[in-house]
């Protein structure tokens, strides 16, 4: 029982991206398009962003301005909405932490 409850769990937390890749998913996701970690391309490098909220508790925010897209923070250049069929959520998450540790 405990073998079904352990390999259930895992397979749980796999599907669910714990052991995500945020490069790839960000590949995937089309982010590297406008963003790279060290130079600012059509947004932020991510280098920048991480500066910009050193300290802060921000993931949640992040997330959100991904799915929502926007502009303002960085400039005019407006930031095109996220899906969750481009990055799910615990990819994006993970991109989000990825970024703040850039």
């Amino acid at each position: 029982m405990k073998k079904q409850l352990m390999l259930l769990a895992l397979a749980t937390a796999f599907s669910a991206g714990a052991w995500a890749n945020p490069e790839a998913a960000m590949n995937k996701a089309g982010c590297m398009a406008c963003h790279a970690k060290d130079k600012k391309l059509v947004g932020p490098a991510f280098k920048d962003i991480a500066a910009k909220y050193k300290g802060q508790d921000v993931v949640a925010k992040l997330m959100d301005k991904v799915r929502k897209g926007g502009s303002g923070s960085f400039g005019p250049v407006p930031m095109a909405p996220n899906t969750p069929a481009q990055i799910n959520d615990a990819d994006l998450k993970a991109a989000v932490e990825f970024i703040l540790k850039s």
